[in-house]
């Protein structure tokens, strides 16, 4: 919410600087985002008088001014049209920096002739859009006078972040009146509300057409007709109010709604009245219908959107925005307007549904003052007069005015036991009356009576939240807490230890925990197996991210491509988070995943580096079970789904329970998402991971280091190229589990001294006694019973 100062001070009759203003602001609840002076960028441009203007001897379309700055006499090259010999404009020196342009002014020549500056247009100044000349300033303007504080721009512009239940701090009078509760000034009144009388019968009237169940859609609604208009610019003052909040004024009628709308949060519409047959009616849309909109786009619409129809077409989004058929233009001669209240709800879903963004729908989904129907025809109807002339007609209306008025008990103590702080009743009485409220005392305390504009008060709580702010935050005294009880350990459930466990292995391994949105770009879904209807997004926060994903993996590869696009190509990533398959609960699934492009490590003068591959991924995903608590014993198959590369991927299996895929991504995927490759990736699916199963009865024994020698051997087997080196492993450590502590692969080796079809695979064996020092023949027992293992598991050989 913007506002400038002085806009307040129509409100407020304070002396408070700007700074104290601000402070005050953010301790009644207004927190203050920022304060802009406009003039101090605009302080170097001074009111110059144009002592001469010639022709340039060297340009047909330049002239050489001399100018009067109030401080001496400068040459000045101008390009304007409107350069002329006894006029006063705006005069830059060099070395000052141009707002609207951005650039900054030198001393310089110009064809031939020296420039000392410039005469500056409204667009270089950055007041507007304005460029076809030099600013041409009434003849009273004082020479040698600071530019901005001749033309008011020295109005500093405060912003402030509103809470969504404030809906009366979206207009400048709402935030004097709090101002004013807190001793930072006296509220002014506002005449502009009193009832004015028509001169005529408005020849539209409102008429309502809403089902029973949907009457709250628009309960109420005010109109007014104006005849003989003439809708001209807006006065100059109106103008630069608009701009200084960054709003673009565009013609009195439009600017005066827009104008009212911050003044008083009460959103106002014009129809051209010549553009609308018959009478205006509120009705839900009907299937299908479509409206032109003033911002120029395009809306089909359903039947829970509220809309404003004539005999022959959609005029009007109710709440957010008007139709371009109707809108008034410079040609209008008769107006139409519409004061109405709307359904908070319904209009915020219908904005969301239609993705539009605008002042009103901002302030109608918030909740409005009911009585402002009613006085803000009488402040649009003077404002119209004033501006653009003509006749008011007398007041029409449609439905009743919903009902505001509630009485809400306010106990003596309760602001100093909920609140912390002491008050008299009295104290208590004097703020509420300064917000608005009505009171009246009783035996047990006061009876309040919220104001019509604060329709987010219901409860005792709240009169004392107000009560409080108004006094002050920084009033509430500091006191410990006591605790009665000692603080409670953290609790987690199993599930949760085992996320945690996952997520610090993981990054142990190197990999950076990553925290990506559970919804992605529905063309990346259908890559991972997505395209469910069920788990497209109704209201996406963006374009692409507009279905809840199917898979981790989409958005941890596009964060590793916007990475490598920054120049960090080497790097690891994973997550752990949901999934969806479908829109069920039994469809989403905890998955931890990861990915990892270029090195593994960086450059080495002494280690060799290398390119992340598929084996590294595999380790990942082992890590990621063994830290969840899975078993040790598992099945390593080739089958993976179709976003990996088919012989450079596999899956982590128990049994027909598939705990993990991993592999390298497949080039046409990443190929699709626009990442540079290669990459690889796994993911784990730790709902699937069996917990780790205790046997009852049993204490399980402490680990300590065995005192007794391990043995290592290495054994290497001649196989077929099929088969996977996952059997040997599998048939080794299956021998004696108890004493073979680790099996691991070596060397994979296929070509000269090899058959044909054939491979060499070694293993290593480490063996750990724990009760004695194991003998030769015991060693050697073991060894053949490990190449009887494998021999019989495989079909191999043992190398010799």
């Amino acid at each position: 919410m913007k506002f400038t100062l002085g806009w307040l001070k129509d409100h407020l009759e304070t002396e408070k600087s700007v700074g104290e203003l601000a402070d005050a602001l953010t301790m009644l609840g207004l927190e203050v985002e920022g304060v802009v002076d406009r003039a101090e960028a605009l302080r170097p441009f001074t009111i110059a008088y144009v002592v001469e203007a010639k022709q340039h001897p060297n340009a047909d379309r330049l002239r050489v001014c001399i100018v009067d700055t109030g401080h001496g006499k400068v040459q000045v090259v101008c390009g304007a049209s409107n350069a002329r010999t006894g006029m006063k404009g705006v005069f830059a020196p060099a070395g000052v920096h141009i707002p609207g342009t951005g650039l900054d002014l030198q001393k310089g020549v110009i064809r031939g002739v020296e420039s000392n500056g410039m005469l500056c247009s409204e667009r270089e100044m950055g007041i507007s859009d304005e460029h076809e000349g030099i600013i041409d300033l009434p003849e009273e303007a004082p020479v040698g006078e600071v530019f901005a504080r001749y033309m008011g721009f020295d109005d500093p512009v405060i912003d402030i972040a509103v809470t969504p239940n404030r809906a009366d701090a979206l207009g400048v009078r709402g935030i004097a009146r709090d101002l004013a509760a807190a001793g930072f000034g006296r509220l002014k009144p506002d005449p502009r509300t009193a009832p004015m009388k028509g001169q005529f019968a408005s020849p539209v009237k409102w008429l309502r057409a809403l089902p029973g169940d949907a009457a709250s859609a628009c309960p109420f609604v005010v109109g007014r007709y104006f005849r003989n208009v003439t809708n001209g610019p807006s006065p100059r003052w109106l103008q630069d109010r608009l701009r200084a909040i960054g709003l673009r004024p565009i013609s009195a009628l439009v600017d005066i709604t827009n104008y009212v709308t911050v003044d008083l949060s009460r959103p106002l519409h014009v129809w051209d009245a010549d553009k609308v047959s018959g009478d205006l009616t509120m009705r839900l849309a009907r299937t299908g219908e479509s409206i032109q909109a003033l911002n120029g786009k395009h809306y089909v619409l359903d039947g829970e959107m509220t809309v404003i129809v004539d005999r022959n077409e959609v005029h009007g989004l109710g709440g957010i925005m008007g139709g371009e058929a109707s809108g008034c233009t410079e040609a209008t001669k008769n107006v139409f307007l519409e004061v109405a209240l709307f359904d908070p709800v319904r209009t915020a879903r219908t904005g969301r549904k239609l993705q539009i963004e605008s002042d009103a729908r901002y302030r109608f989904e918030r909740g409005l003052d009911p009585t402002s129907a009613l006085w803000g025809a009488e402040v649009a109807a003077r404002l119209v007069l004033e501006f653009c002339g003509g006749e008011a007609s007398e007041v029409v209306s449609a439905g009743e005015l919903p009902s505001w008025r509630r009485i809400i008990p306010l106990r003596p103590n309760r602001v100093e036991t909920l609140g912390g702080v002491e008050m008299t009743l009295a104290e208590q009485k004097r703020i509420l009356d300064a917000l608005g409220y009505e009171t009246a005392e009783g035996t047990d305390g006061l009876k309040v009576s919220p104001p019509s504009w604060r329709g987010d008060v219901g409860a005792e709580a709240d009169l004392i939240e107000d009560i409080l702010r108004v006094r002050g935050y920084d009033s509430i005294p500091v006191v410990p807490m006591p605790l009665d009880t000692p603080l409670p350990q953290l609790s987690l459930t199993p599930f949760q230890r085992r996320v945690r466990a996952v997520k610090r292995g993981l990054a142990a391994r190197g990999l950076m925990e990553a925290v990506t949105f559970s919804f992605t770009d529905s063309r990346h879904a259908a890559l991972f197996g997505g395209g469910n209807p069920a788990l497209a997004l109704a209201n996406p926060i963006s374009s692409d991210l507009d279905v809840m994903r199917p898979s981790v993996l989409p958005n941890l590869i596009a964060a590793a491509g916007r990475n490598a696009d920054r120049g960090h190509g080497d790097l690891a990533l994973f997550e752990v988070g949901p999934q969806y398959a479908d829109d069920t609960p039994s469809g989403q699934a905890m998955v931890a995943a990861g990915v990892r492009a270029g090195k593994v490590v960086p450059r080495h003068w002494a280690v060799p580096h290398r390119d992340a591959d598929t084996f590294d991924a595999k380790a990942d995903a082992l890590a990621a079970i063994a830290e969840a608590g899975g078993p040790a014993e598992v099945q390593v198959t080739s089958e993976a789904p179709g976003w990996y590369h088919p012989g450079q991927s596999g899956a982590i299996r128990l049994g027909a329970n598939v705990l993990a895929w991993f592999g390298t991504l497949h080039p046409k995927v990443l190929r699709h998402m626009d990442v540079k490759g290669p990459m690889v990736a796994f993911e784990v699916f730790l709902d699937r991971v069996p917990q780790p199963r205790a046997k009852a009865g049993k204490i399980r024994p402490l680990l300590r280091a065995s005192p007794f020698q391990p043995v290592e051997r290495d054994f290497a087997f001649i196989l077929d190229r099929e088969v996977e080196a996952q059997a040997v492993v599998r048939a080794a450590k299956g021998v004696d589990k108890t004493l073979i502590a680790e099996v691991a692969v070596f060397d994979v080796y296929a070509g000269p001294g090899v058959p044909e079809g054939k491979k060499s695979l070694a293993i290593g064996i480490r063996l750990q006694p724990v009760e004695r020092t194991l003998t030769d023949e015991e060693i050697d027992e073991i060894g053949r019973k490990i190449v009887t293992a494998v021999v019989k598991a495989t079909g191999g050989s043992l190398r010799t």
